[in-house]
């Protein structure tokens, strides 16, 4: 039994469980903007104060995972990948539930309700950003097989197809926002100069949104490199 906790406290719990739970749980602060914006689509501003608490919520749960995983984190030689890479990841992953919540903050403060012909191509637009953060969360659900198999491998070749696609869907957030960003463009004048700041405003937060999923991608394929 000495023999056991001597181990233990060697090697310490593994890291990976948390950085994962960490991710899926700004995951799914982001993917409850959809909802969002349908709310706001529909002037359901209670439905939008409620969503609005529970993004928040959601959010404040990946800052205490992110705290935990800061103070728990092994310093001993025995970690599969170097430590300040995974804290670098898990500061990303947290970036995500961030931007969901400044999101939601904006649209719920100001009311927010986009044109109407800008809604279709909008609504397309955040579940394109958020499915984009999904992706990003089921290539990190296969960071504890990365590891298990060496980071060598038919694991590592499926996990980068995966990257590839995570890729392929933050290019298309890019041309849909600027295509997004074109229509409303043309409607500038016939909206108060107030509210299309901050059209744009959350429009640039949306992709930024995607652009935090590829780069959490980024850092996972580092990992695997080294």
């Amino acid at each position: 039994m000495a023999g056991s906790n001597l181990l233990g406290s060697l090697f310490g719990r593994s890291p990976i469980g948390p950085i994962q739970e960490h991710m899926q749980v700004a995951s799914q602060a982001a993917q409850l903007l959809p909802e969002l914006f349908q709310a706001a689509a529909a002037q359901d501003w209670a439905g939008c104060a409620a969503l609005l608490k529970e993004i928040a919520k959601t959010e404040r749960a990946a800052d205490k995972l992110k705290r935990s995983v800061r103070r728990h984190l092994p310093k001993s030689l025995f970690l599969p990948v170097p430590r300040s890479d995974l804290l670098e990841l898990v500061s990303i992953q947290d970036k995500v539930a961030n931007t969901a919540r400044d999101i939601a903050v904006l649209v719920v403060d100001r009311n927010m309700c986009f044109p109407d012909s800008l809604q279709a191509d909008l609504q397309d637009f955040v579940i394109a950003c958020t499915d984009t953060v999904n992706q990003a969360l089921s290539a990190i659900q296969e960071l504890d097989e990365l590891l298990e198999v060496g980071f060598t491998g038919l694991e590592v070749k499926r996990v980068e197809a995966m990257l590839k696609d995570l890729d392929k869907m933050e290019r298309q957030t890019d041309r849909m926002a600027v295509t997004l960003r074109g229509k409303l463009f043309k409607l500038e004048s016939e909206l108060p100069p107030v509210d299309v700041m901050f059209y744009y405003r959350v429009m640039f937060l949306l992709g930024t949104l995607a652009d935090e999923a590829e780069t959490v991608g980024d850092r996972l394929q580092i990992l695997m490199a080294k």
